[in-house]
């Protein structure tokens, strides 16, 4: 059966797949929620969900710097890539050797649709649908009713200082749960320097917990910077994994907003 991936690279799967190396962290804590625990033999040193994988399964490096020869040994019949998380240069090197699935991940809807055929390729269709439900009902459930929107800017990266444009998952997550990306003009990651920040004057800025760390530490250089914004320290995961860790993330934005509003009526 040929199945086209979200790069538009097609692959042809006649068997279902027994032996399967997730090369991305938030896919592989997806294979793991929909039964695939003896099919997936290889992830990388950063699949830290579920922690028992991360324990036991064999690693085959670092998402951006993947041990091919390792690959190689573990003769996977299928291969779960990224385009944003993975180099061009080894997915194309892997699609020489192993059938490769990639996906190409920007909104809610992309993430679906990979569970979906990621599903279907494991034949793990009912599982998929399970959750592909559960995650819709979720985003349902919490449809915020907002009176107003904050201006914000999210950071991912420190030295330089790095945020996100408006075709990432982190911008769609962002809108959903009522900020106004302040960079929603920009693309990708883009690099934001010192000053820029001054000029920009968010009302929030947002540090995520990865893929740089950053820490309470780091709240008071940028209070420096825009003494009136509000700075929180997020949980990244819940902006950025956009397999099924997505069934938790309205949750979590909903409690991000309580904590807000209280915050607010503290202050009046």
């Amino acid at each position: 059966m040929l199945f086209t991936d979200q790069i538009s690279h097609t692959i042809e799967i006649s068997n279902t797949p027994k032996k399967i190396i997730s090369v991305v962290p938030s896919q592989t804590e997806l294979l793991y929620d929909l039964g695939l625990e003896n099919e997936v033999v290889g992830i990388t040193k950063f699949c830290v969900h579920p922690e028992k994988w991360f324990r036991s399964k064999t690693r085959i490096g670092g998402t951006k710097n993947l041990n091919i020869e390792k690959i190689k040994a573990l003769k996977p019949d299928l291969i779960i890539a990224n385009k944003e998380e993975n180099t061009e240069a080894e997915i194309k090197a892997l699609q020489q050797l192993f059938p490769v699935w990639t996906s190409d991940i920007s909104t809610l809807k992309d993430s679906l649709n990979m569970i979906k055929t990621i599903g279907e390729i494991t034949k793990k269709n009912e599982n998929a649908s399970r959750l592909i439900n559960t995650i819709e009902q979720k985003f349902e459930k919490y449809q915020f009713n907002f009176t107003k929107r904050y201006t914000a800017l999210y950071l991912i990266w420190k030295k330089p200082y790095m945020s996100v444009g408006n075709d990432t998952i982190i911008h769609h997550l962002m809108d959903y749960c009522g900020f106004k990306n302040v960079l929603s003009n920009k693309t990708r990651y883009p690099e934001i320097n010192e000053t820029e920040i001054q000029q920009l004057q968010p009302e929030f800025i947002l540090l995520s917990s990865e893929p740089y760390p950053f820490k309470e530490k780091h709240i008071a250089e940028l209070k420096s910077l825009c003494p009136n914004s509000k700075i929180m320290l997020v949980d990244g995961e819940m902006f950025s994994w956009y397999g099924s860790r997505l069934q938790y993330a309205p949750t979590y934005f909903f409690n991000l907003w309580n904590g807000i509003k209280f915050a607010n009526q503290k202050n009046l």
